[in-house]
């Protein structure tokens, strides 16, 4: 804190797909991004594309997902891993992961690996899927997601925390296994960041993890700084009753962001001029939110590259520090 002022961090996604799976592209974004003091980096997670699927995107008024099965999507933790590598600084991380859909010992292994490697800069932002095809492409029985990211959840702590891993669950079960060092540099382990909306998003982020990371302004999911207000409300209040410090738990909210040039005419939330835009996101972080995951609209990687630029010199200093 700075006198009254909360300390806000910024990070964007660089996403990892279309346009922004090129390996030249992504390595300029992140090594700009840390120059510019950017505080983290995330890549978004999807294994198969279901060429012929009925699942509605629920972060789409139309229900269509926005890329075809045939666009390029790198695997998360690999990219995850390669950024962490070609930078030095800035904190990555999966926005993103979907837990159900990989072998919780083999993730935790990786991310450990990562962590120790980069220094402790990995944060895991984790989710159950929605994608109803792409769990029977993988064999995971998609009625059992939530269950199955719990138990995940736990055992990767396991993993992370333990000298020797004993874990009976429901689906997975290891007896006194060791090799589970190097830890994380980070401690007591990588940060988990629950992504989602729902009450039962909220009830595991205060059973299992350290942040909440909700995706807004995607009718017709929108949390406007007075609806997202509320659910961080609920959510300190399920922390209290569950006797956590409601202070302990980070709110990074992801949301996209157009900057104009000039003002006029209609806008939504997050979408104007840098000054209105820093207006928008001071009502979030006065609504409690402390650290943002900017998805910036650019369609083109130099696009993107001359709004983190833009941002970064007339948007974030208006904003928290």
């Amino acid at each position: 804190m700075e006198g009254t002022r909360m300390t806000v961090r910024f990070g964007f996604s660089l996403q990892g797909r279309g346009a922004l799976a090129d390996r030249d592209t992504l390595g300029t974004l992140a090594r700009r991004a840390e120059a510019l003091g950017y505080d983290s980096i995330f890549v978004t997670d999807r294994l198969v594309i279901p060429a012929a699927a009925t699942s509605a995107y629920p972060y789409s008024p139309t229900g269509a997902f926005p890329l075809g099965p045939d666009e390029p999507w790198l695997e998360a933790l690999t990219a995850l891993m390669w950024l962490a590598t070609i930078t030095e600084r800035i904190r990555v991380g999966t926005s993103v992961l979907v837990v159900p859909y990989r072998n919780p010992i083999a993730t935790a292994k990786a991310l450990a690996t990562a962590d120790h490697l980069s220094g402790g800069r990995i944060i895991l932002g984790a989710g159950v899927g929605w994608w109803r095809e792409e769990f029977a492409a993988l064999g995971v029985p998609f009625a059992e997601r939530a269950a199955r990211t719990d138990e995940a959840l736990r055992l990767m702590k396991a993993v992370w925390t333990g000298e020797r891993v004993s874990f009976e669950g429901r689906f997975w079960r290891v007896q006194d296994a060791g090799g589970t060092r190097p830890r994380p540099a980070q401690r007591p382990h990588i940060p988990v960041w629950i992504g989602g909306h729902s009450e039962g998003a909220l009830r595991r982020v205060v059973a299992l993890a350290d942040g909440w990371h909700p995706l807004g302004l995607r009718p017709p999911v929108l949390l406007h700084p007075e609806e997202l207000g509320g659910k961080i409300r609920r959510l300190r209040q399920l922390a209290e009753e569950a006797g956590r410090d409601p202070a302990t738990l980070t709110v990074a909210f992801k949301a996209p962001v157009a900057l104009r040039r000039e003002p006029g005419g209609p806008r939504g939330v997050l979408a104007g001029t840098a000054a209105e835009v820093a207006e928008d996101l001071t009502r979030y972080v006065a609504a409690g939110v402390e650290h943002f995951v900017l998805d910036f609209t650019e369609p083109t990687p130099a696009g993107m590259l001359e709004t983190l630029e833009r941002f970064a010199a007339g948007v974030r200093p208006r904003v928290g520090r």
